[in-house]
């Protein structure tokens, strides 16, 4: 690390969250600084504000304040540099903790006791020490349990839409998510939650802390809250502090953790003010052409490592983001998709009806699934069951499209067969009122099928039909 430096009067201007200075001396992009300028009362005592190099020309460099900037003036501002990114100091004890959007205690306990500092924006991991994400995680939602299963190490992106539930199924996730098998250790020790809200409004941060504490779930969670009041760039850095927070958890700890970002669209949409005040040439809907692969430094930190390199946990990721107007080909849903190994996505019309959670399963997709299920990790007949399932569905869809043209007179007793398994299989296993373990979920699926003819089991062995089923 250099000499921290100082550099007087070398402001030219100052817009929202970003302090343009003039270049004095040789720095590197994403150092941290100190921000020293007059307090928002107006004080004569300089007040000290985070902030990190953002960017840099021959001529001058662009900061990113990540607090307030009332009070500042050009005139008096002195800009320390450390000389190093920005950092975090975690150690044992940051589960249970209430952290804001760059790593403050904000619970009203005292700090966290450091054991060492790690740069933000993580450590890189070499591709042949990552391991093939494997096992399964239990979120006590049927719909992604069953039929869409996360799966430890994999990015799983859950895409919503204004005013769907993402929040209540976040934190349902949150306060029932478990592992099935852990190996030496009990599951409930070696399992950690990272819960990082991004640009709340505050009843929905008071809503998240609320829940969790109420649910005893706080104790195993690291909650990072940045509001909507914050500023852009400070929400910019929320979910590298989480992740950072969550690697050690996963990699120093040697837990099993599993990150929720909600929401992301949030996040973007923070990221195209910051590049718009920044100059910089837009993209598709004002969005910097960079955001690919920006949101790529964040989902890619989720994985798995290889035993012989020494590190044991695992780093899970349920990134939420609402699609603008529903649009799934939107930047922000369409480059995640890119990045990621699957979707979750919810129903408009199901929450319409009353489902809840709205998961609609036939655009879901977990692309890890057949790495984590089966004999090994779930069920000998997970997969097949979850296939059959999907496959009826889709069919009732079909029959429901086929009832408005011609009516449900019209159709042939198959037909009306999937028709009545399709409003069955969205009132009884996709609707809940409660968290279902695996068990509980796949008996109600081999129910289901039981009201189908044999015939149209094609997804199922005649083993698993004589075992499960009592099918004519």
């Amino acid at each position: 690390m250099r000499p921290r430096l100082l550099v007087e009067g070398a402001a030219t201007g100052l817009e929202g969250p970003l302090l343009f200075l003039r270049r004095t001396l040789d720095v590197g992009l994403h150092e941290a600084v100190e921000v020293l300028g007059g307090s928002p009362a107006g004080g004569a005592e300089r007040r000290s504000r985070l902030g990190r190099i953002a960017a840099l020309d021959e001529e001058q460099m662009t900061i990113e304040v990540l607090e307030s900037t009332a009070g500042l003036a050009l005139a008096d501002t002195v800009v320390r540099f450390v000389g190093a990114p920005l950092d975090f100091a975690l150690g044992p004890g940051i589960l249970g903790r209430v952290f804001n959007g760059v790593g403050q205690v904000i619970d009203g306990g005292p700090p966290v006791a450091a054991s060492a500092r790690y740069p933000i924006d993580g450590l890189p991991i070499s591709p042949v020490a990552r391991a093939m994400p494997r096992d399964f995680i239990e979120t006590g939602i049927s719909a992604v349990d069953l039929l869409n299963s996360l799966v430890r190490g994999q990015k799983l992106p859950l895409f919503s839409g204004g005013g769907l539930p993402h929040d209540r199924i976040a934190v349902d996730i949150a306060r029932h998510a478990r592992l099935r098998h852990v190996e030496g250790k009990t599951a409930a020790d070696e399992f950690a939650i990272v819960f990082a809200g991004i640009g709340l409004p505050h009843d929905s941060a008071e809503f998240f802390r609320h829940s969790l504490e109420q649910s005893g779930a706080l104790e195993r969670t690291a909650l990072f809250l940045n509001l909507a009041s914050d500023s852009s760039t400070q929400r910019l850095l929320t979910p590298r502090f989480a992740l950072t927070a969550a690697e050690y958890l996963a990699f120093v700890e040697g837990r099993h953790v599993l990150v929720i970002l909600t929401d992301m669209t949030n996040y973007c949409e923070a990221l195209r003010e910051v590049s718009s005040s920044k100059g910089e040439i837009p993209g598709r809907k004002g969005f910097p052409g960079y955001m690919y692969s920006d949101l790529a430094t964040l989902f890619e930190r989720a994985g798995c490592l290889r035993a012989e390199h020494g590190r044991h946990g695992t780093l899970t990721q349920l990134p939420i983001l609402t699609m603008p107007a529903d649009d799934i080909g939107h930047p922000i849903p369409d480059l995640t998709g890119y990045i990621t190994e699957g979707q979750i996505v919810l129903s408009r019309d199901l929450d319409r009806r009353g489902i809840a959670p709205p998961i609609n399963v036939l655009p879901s997709l977990s692309r890890l699934m057949k790495d984590g299920t089966g004999a090994q990790y779930t069920h000998a007949d997970h997969p097949a069951l979850a296939s059959q399932l999907y496959a009826a569905y889709a069919r009732a869809v079909q029959a429901r499209v086929l009832a408005s043209v011609v009516g449900e007179e019209g159709l042939s007793a198959t037909d009306r067969k999937y028709l009545a398994f399709g409003d069955a299989f969205e009132q009884r296993l996709i609707h809940q009122d409660g968290a279902r373990t695996l068990e509980q979920s796949m008996a109600e699926g081999w129910s289901l099928l039981a009201g189908l003819p044999r015939s149209e089991l094609t997804r199922l062995s005649d083993a698993q039909i004589a075992a499960h089923l009592h099918t004519p």
